[in-house]
This record gives structure tokens, sequence and C-alpha cells, in this order.
């Protein structure tokens, strides 16, 4: 669901425009960047850019097209009805989604030319649709190395490649990769990695001796391709890196080469004086220590703001300042100390919760740290209540002018329905 911008017949005067309020603001050259920067670290491996949920919250369709644009040769998603959609913007990268229900809507994967990963009880339903579309479904067949989420048991995997390999002597289907997950990339010094990585080579030696010539063999995620070139194989699928996040804790976007994509932002919709031991929010878990001036925050947890994460940074006119009392569902409070009268230069301006880290603004990780939480979810959860100005498209079909401090691109778009 995306909210409109405006309803009814009048036209909404930019002032009054909910991209100008709030927004998530997606710098594209930065999915291009990143895009690039691990393409080179995967070298010679191919990269595919993970564009499920929504692009991590970011817009599966504008990323999709700039990560193509800066060399990704393949799409993935979770679900089919994320990639139809994708075909149904136009985008005709290869494209694989691995994860169904017995509701998944296989036929429609075959007839839009969309990969679907399988684990073993998907593989009649798929050659089912391929017999319905008179076309020959493209498969990739997942082993669970470790991970004990979806993919082939050890046990199974002898009997689901005969099969697989069976329906593709019959015209039915193509086996065009071979693929796992990792558990704990992302913590380097872990063995498990190693063991996942024996497993793997393990059962594609199995399927290339039953006669599988796969196009892909792929294993490595976002920390496996900046840290373990030997999971690489003929492909990588980076997710969290496109989008400019460390999956390292420890370790700095900047650090990585990496850039942030999203700004969340919006403006201080109030500021008053208070007395002394004011309560603020819910419950009253936090009372001022001294007359102070207390600033409204107009974002809260509808928009995706965790309400756990009370201490958030909030960036103002150059100043970070720490979120008080309970976060709710539309708003949340910062306290900007004894400014009076009514933080008369603060009304209006800028509120940036989390952008790229640039001057020690806020970042996304900041939010995870104060939500118990990690830098995926923060920028995942972000609701479609909030719209998204893409900035610095490659080629923009109806063009705006971006608008805050945070936001000042060459050229710009809204995501509207």
């Amino acid at each position: 669901m995306t909210y409109p911008l405006a309803t009814g017949d009048f036209s909404a005067a930019p002032g009054t425009d909910p991209l100008y309020e709030r927004s998530a603001v997606i710098d594209l050259d930065a999915i291009r960047h990143n895009v690039r920067r691990l393409a080179d670290a995967a070298s010679p491996a191919k990269v595919m850019a993970v564009v499920k949920a929504d692009a991590y919250g970011h817009g599966a369709v504008p990323v999709a097209r700039a990560a193509l644009d800066a060399g990704a040769s393949w799409l993935g998603v979770a679900h089919i009805s994320e990639a139809l959609a994708l075909r149904a913007a136009g985008i005709d990268a290869p494209l694989l989604a691995w994860l169904h229900t017995t509701e998944s809507n296989f036929a429609a994967a075959v007839a839009a030319g969309v990969d679907i990963g399988c684990s073993g009880w998907e593989l009649d339903r798929i050659v089912a649709a391929a017999r319905d579309q008179e076309r020959p479904a493209r498969i990739h067949l997942k082993v669970d190395t470790g991970l004990g989420r979806n993919g082939a048991t050890l046990a199974s995997w002898d009997q689901l490649v005969g099969e697989a390999m069976e329906y593709q002597d019959q015209g039915l289907l193509r086996v065009v990769g071979i693929f796992s997950h990792l558990s704990v990339a992302d913590e380097p010094e872990r063995p498990e990695t190693d063991e996942q990585l024996a497993v793997f080579r393990e059962v594609v030696a199995v399927a290339e001796d039953a006669g599988v010539d796969p196009e892909v063999r792929h294993l490595a995620n976002t920390p496996a391709t900046l840290s373990r070139p030997d999971t690489h194989f003929d492909l990588v699928r980076v997710g969290l890196g496109i989008y400019g996040l460390s999956p390292f804790e420890g370790q700095t976007s900047a650090e990585l080469g990496l850039r942030p994509a999203m700004t969340l932002r919006t403006l201080v919709s109030q500021c008053k004086d208070v007395p002394d031991r004011q309560g603020v929010s819910y419950g009253l878990r936090y009372h001022t220590s001294g007359p102070s001036t207390l600033a409204l925050i107009p974002m809260g947890y509808a928009d995706g703001v965790p309400r756990v994460a009370t201490g958030g940074p909030v960036r103002v006119a150059g100043r970070t300042y720490p979120v008080v009392g309970r976060i709710a569902m539309d708003q949340m409070v910062i306290d900007v100390g004894n400014i009076g009268p009514a933080g008369a230069d603060l009304f209006g301006a800028e509120a940036v919760l989390f952008g790229n880290g640039d001057d020690d603004g806020p970042t996304a990780d900041d939010w995870a740290v104060a939500a118990g939480t990690n830098n995926y979810e923060i920028v995942t959860r972000i609701s479609p209540r909030v719209p998204r100005l893409f900035i610095n498209e490659s080629s923009v079909a109806n063009a705006s002018t971006a608008v805050g401090r945070s936001a000042a691109p060459q050229s710009a778009t809204k995501d509207t329905p």
C-alpha cells in the first residue's frame, strides 16, 4: 500500500504536499556506488541485487533499475508477487524468487520468466505450472547447509536432484542454479561459515555428478561478499550492502566503502517552553530537569519508527538530540534545553532521524542501538505512510524539486500510486 500524495479533484500546492512534511529520501547514486563497490569485491562472480521487501524499504522498482544500471546482473526477491511487480514495471533482467507457500502463483512466475527457488515440496507444483504454460520452468535448487530455514535437507538432496533431472529430461524445467544461505557470515570469526561452505561444495558435486550443469552457484550474502572470497562461486546475493549499511558489528559503512542510501526526515511541528519537572509522553517516564523547550517531531511507530527506541537521535539545526519519553503512534519529543522563547529558530526546521552520517549526523545504526535491533529492520520497517523521494535518477519521467537541507539533488521524483 502506498498513501497518495493528494486525493480528490484538487491539486495540492507544494507547501501542503505530504512529501515535504516527511519523507524517506532515497539517493540512487548511493545505490549505484554500493553496487559497484560490491561488484568489485565479488569479481569475477556476478552480482544479484536483492530487492525484496520493497528493496528493504527503499523502493523496489527504482532501486532495481539503479542496481542494474550499476552492473548487477540479477535481481532477487522473496515472493513471486514481488517478482511479478518488477516484471509489470518493465524490468526483464534475470530474476529469482525463493520463498513460497502452497498458494504461490507458480504459473504466473513461469509465464513471466521468473526463476523459482525450489527446496523440494514445490517441485511438482512448478512442473504442473510449466505444463499449464507450455513453457519450461527455470529453477534453482536450494539446500539447507546449516541455517535451518528453507532448503532441502541433506538427506533429501539426492532425491530432489534426481527428480529435477527427470523433469529436465522431459523438457519441463531447467535447473539453472544451486544455492544456499549463510547463517553467521556477519561474524567472520565463527567456524560455521567454513562448515557450510564445505557442505555446499559437497552438494554441488553430487548435483553435477547427477548431470546438473548450473548456470550459477550462489552462497555468499553481503558479509561473505566483503570478507570471504572463497564463498563467491558464480554469483553473490547482496542485500544490505547495496543500501549502504554495514553487516559487521564494529565496522561502519564508510569503513567498508559503502554509502547509506536512505535519509529519514521531517519538520519540527511545534516548540514550547515548559517548566521544571514537565512530564513527556505516555506514562510520563521522562521529566525535564529544569525549565526547557520541547520540540515535537511528527513521526512515530505508524511511520515505522520503533516504539521502544527512546533515546534515538534526531538532528535539528546542526545538533543531535535524543528522543525523550515514549515514542507514540504519530509523534515523538526531543528536549532541546532551556533555549526559549519557544525555540523560535527551530520551529519548522528540518529534523533528520537518520541519514548517511555526514557531519556526525545520526544513522540507521544509531537507531538500531536505541531499539535493540539491527540496521536491516530500521530501514525496512519505514511504513508506506512516509512518501519516498528518489534523487539522482538517471532518467526521470516526472521530475520535481527536492526539498529540505538533506535533499538537494539535481533531480528527484515522488513515489506515487
